[in-house]
This record gives structure tokens, C-alpha cells and sequence, in this order.
């Protein structure tokens, strides 16, 4: 292993995360930083836990460990608390200052914060240079529920998918969520980077709206600044063509042709030679004919492969590709060297998981294992009895009373 890659394992090693959260938006933020080789644990209620545990089948064939879980949280240790109780709260403080919690994360509603005891001003009092996060719906003045299809309705992101003249449709992930997620993690490497640079912690309010509209650059200026509509187009372009599906003989392929040189390219060819009409030389007479083009396109591409069609425009250098399934997806070479595995200590079972963004110098060494999802209050012992100094007998009374 080379001394940089070392360095930067190490650097992440020593940093523990807190997390009070639940669903997707938080724990798929604090999956990403266990790829990154920090200690993340998750804080859960010890009655009604993460709702997530409960969706999906239950392939491990126990309570609270369902499939849809198993997806973003391998990785993390898991802790139970009831932090509406004082002595909840009591075990929580002792959590932030004998762990030295370097980032707390919630995805709770504002008016919890300072009930539960796990606002600002309470954790920097316990630990002054801690980097606080909090991920709300529309901000940390609004107690909004929020989910991820009415962030994606409320934000425009629906208004934007779908077919033209159909109705809205949600996005196939849920961006709100991940995309949040994904912005958070920029701002913890900010406020980690500000910390090392100037000793000082950091608040942090993140609401998934702004997020989620902060994705609508370009329909936002066209919009705000001239007066264009900006609706769904199914799958063509609004500035560019040909930009679409096309038809084949045993299937699908998504054609990209983003100038006029590679339209240029394209028509050069044999089989679209029908095509080269001056009309179209420019993208803006291809745009104005769209239905027309498109047409025409998918009266040729239909009597060719889909791998035909690929290795042709793979040639001349046209974005091209195949509609895969997530099974293909999973197979495709590229991903295959990247996917991640947890293997369940327990029963065995091993699971795979998505590749990172970017392969990170934690997941190389540990040739691309992550330790299997928690089970529910998993690292209770470890973390209250051997860190914190609780006995046996004072764990079961806090587990009899509900505390944990």
C-alpha cells in the first residue's frame, strides 16, 4: 500500500459518527462515509427503531432486519436509546464526550431537537469543536413531514419526468434523499476541513427541498429569465437531437447525438443516408422536426441488433447504449470490479451491494468488504458496557426500563 493511500485510511479511521437517524436520507449519507473507513454508528429508538427495518422480505428469516435495510447500512455499529428519557439523555452526553463524537447527525423533526437534548448549543457545550448536521424536509423552522415522492412533486423534479402530455411521474431513485445525502457530504468534508484548519466546529441545517431544486439549473433559468416552459419530454431532448430511445429487432437502445459533426458522422453512413438532408445539418432544424427525425430513425434502427446498432456507432464515436436491467447492470464489467459485499457473521449470508462514486483507499484494502448491517442494538454491549463502563446487571435494569 503507498504512503498516500495510508495516510488517508488513517485519517478517516479515527473519525466517529453519530447518528440519529432513519429511512434513506442520513443512512445513505453515513453508508458513503463508511466506505470512507469512518466509525458510524447509528442511533435508534428501542422500541420503534428505523422504519426501514421492517420494509421488504425478510430473507435473513428475523425481526427488524429486512431486505430494504440491508441495502445502505453495511458498515456501521448500532446502538438503542430512548433519548426522551433522562437517563437516555444522561448515556447520550456521556456517547458525545467519552466516544469524542466528531460529527452528529439527525434527521429528526426541529422541534424534537432540544427535547430530546440533541440541539447545537447543548452537544458543543459537551464538545466544542463537534460538526453538527441536521437534515430536515424544508428547513430547521418547519416541522414538515417530508418523504421523497412529495419533495420530488413540491420541487419539480415530476413536473419534469414523464412522457410529454402524460402524466408526472416519480424519478426511478430517489433523488431528494440521496441527492441531499450527497450534499451533506460535501458540506461535512467543508466543515472537517474548516475544523482541522481552524479548531472550530460547525452547525450545519440542510433542508432536502433546496436540495432537490438546487438540481434544476437549467429549467430554473429558462423559466426565471425567459419565459420558457420547461415540462417532461419523455425521453428526447429539449435542446438537442436526435436524443432518444430507438427501436431494434430484439430490443432497445438510448442514442445520443449531442453536435452537428457527430450528426455529420452519423448520416455518413450507409444505412442513414436517407437522413443527410440540409434541414437537418444543424441541430437546431433536427430540434424543429424532432417527432418527424425520431420517426424516421426508429424506421431504421428497427431492423437492426441492438448490437449492430452499438458496435456501429461505438465506431464513429456516438454515445450509444444498450437499455440495461439492473441484473445486466450488475454483470457489466465495469461494475462488476466495483460492486461491495457484507457477509452476515450469523448466517452467513452474503449480500452485494452498490459500487461507491469513487473507489475509496479504505474499501481497496478491505478488498471491497463491508461489515454485514447491524441488527438492531448490536453494539449495546460493546459500546455501553465496554467504552462507557456500564455492568451487566446495570445494562439489563436500562433494558427492563426501556432506556435502551
Amino acid at each position: 500500500m503507498n504512503i498516500e493511500r495510508r495516510y488517508f485510511m488513517e485519517l478517516f479511521k479515527d473519525l466517529t459518527i453519530l447518528s440519529l437517524e432513519q429511512a434513506t436520507v442520513l443512512p445513505y449519507l453515513t453508508f458513503r462515509l463508511a466506505q470512507d473507513g469512518m466509525n458510524v454508528i447509528r442511533l435508534e429508538h428501542p422500541v420503534y427503531g428505523d422504519p426501514n427495518r421492517f420494509i421488504g422480505d425478510n430473507v435473513l428469516s428475523e425481526e427488524r432486519m429486512n431486505a430494504y435495510f440491508l441495502c445502505i447500512n453495511a458498515g456501521k455499529k448500532d446502538l438503542t436509546l430512548n433519548l426522551a428519557d433522562e437517563e437516555g439523555r444522561k448515556i447520550f452526553r456521556a456517547l458525545i464526550k467519552e466516544l469524542n463524537i466528531d460529527v452528529f447527525a439527525t434527521n429528526q423533526l426541529p422541534k424534537n431537537y432540544k427535547k430530546l437534548g440533541i440541539d447545537y448549543e447543548n452537544l458543543k457545550s459537551i464538545r466544542p469543536d463537534i460538526i453538527w448536521l441536521g437534515v430536515t424536509g424544508f428547513g430547521p423552522d418547519s416541522n414538515e413531514g417530508a418523504y421523497d415522492p412529495i419533495l420530488q412533486a413540491r420541487s419539480g423534479l415530476m413536473e419534469l419526468t414523464g412522457e410529454g402530455g402524460g402524466d408526472p411521474q416519480v424519478l426511478g431513485i430517489p433523488l431528494p434523499d440521496m441527492g441531499t445525502s450527497e450534499h451533506a457530504y460535501g458540506l461535512l468534508m467543508k466543515a472537517l476541513y474548516k475544523r482541522e484548519r481552524t479548531g472550530e466546529g460547525a452547525c450545519i441545517n440542510l433542508a432536502m427541498f433546496e436540495s432537490s431544486v438546487s438540481w434544476l439549473t437549467v429549467p430554473i433559468t429558462l423559466t426565471g429569465s425567459f419565459g420558457k416552459t420547461i415540462t417532461r419530454r419523455g425521453n428526447t431532448h429539449e435542446f438537442f437531437c436526435p436524443v432518444s430511445v430507438y427501436q431494434t429487432s430484439n430490443g432497445y437502445v438510448y442514442l445520443a447525438v449531442g453536435n452537428d459533426r457527430q450528426w455529420k458522422t452519423m448520416v455518413s453512413q450507409e444505412i442513414f443516408s436517407s437522413l443527410e438532408k440540409p434541414e437537418y445539418e444543424k441541430n437546431a432544424g433536427r430540434i424543429g422536426d424532432v417527432n418527424n427525425l425520431n420517426a424516421a430513425i426508429n424506421e431504421i434502427t428497427k431492423n437492426y441488433t441492438s448490437e449492430d446498432l452499438i458496435d456501429l456507432f461505438t465506431s464513429i464515436t456516438v454515445p450509444v447504449s444498450k437499455i440495461q436491467t439492473v441484473s445486466e447492470v450488475i454483470a457489466d464489467p465495469l461494475v462488476q470490479k466495483r460492486l461491495l459485499h457484507a457477509q452476515d457473521p450469523v448466517s452467513g449470508t452474503q449480500i452485494t451491494l452498490a459500487p461507491p462514486p469513487n473507489m475509496t483507499p479504505f474499501l481497496e484494502a478491505s478488498d471491497r468488504q463491508l461489515s454485514f448491517p447491524p441488527r438492531f442494538g448490536e453494539n449495546n454491549q460493546q459500546i455501553y458496557g465496554q467504552q462507557l463502563g456500564y455492568s451487566e446487571d446495570e445494562l439489563t435494569n436500562l433494558k427492563e426500563k426501556g432506556v435502551i
